[in-house]
């Protein structure tokens, strides 16, 4: 199982994250929004505070999800090149 080793929360309540295998990729969390414990991150200031703790991305008051799932339902993210 892939570990995150870094997430950058976006303005658009997508995460940006890195993973263990070196993998750059993009996970849209809108479809979570409206789900049970994941509304209170429709609050862009609260889903800002995203961070790494225990292998995945976490928020304040024990809100994490799964880091199979930010793998499996995440896409590739090209690295941008200049020329």
């Amino acid at each position: 199982m892939e570990s995150v080793t870094r997430v950058l929360p976006r303005d658009d309540f997508t995460l940006e994250l890195w993973f263990d295998n070196g993998d750059h990729r993009l996970f849209d969390m809108t479809p979570y929004l409206d789900k049970g414990v994941f509304t209170r991150l429709k609050d862009l200031a609260e889903f800002k505070r995203a961070y790494v703790c225990f292998d995945t991305v976490c928020w304040p008051d024990n809100l994490d999800i799964a880091p199979e799932t930010l793998f499996d339902r995440s896409v590739p993210l090209q690295a941008v090149t200049n020329g």
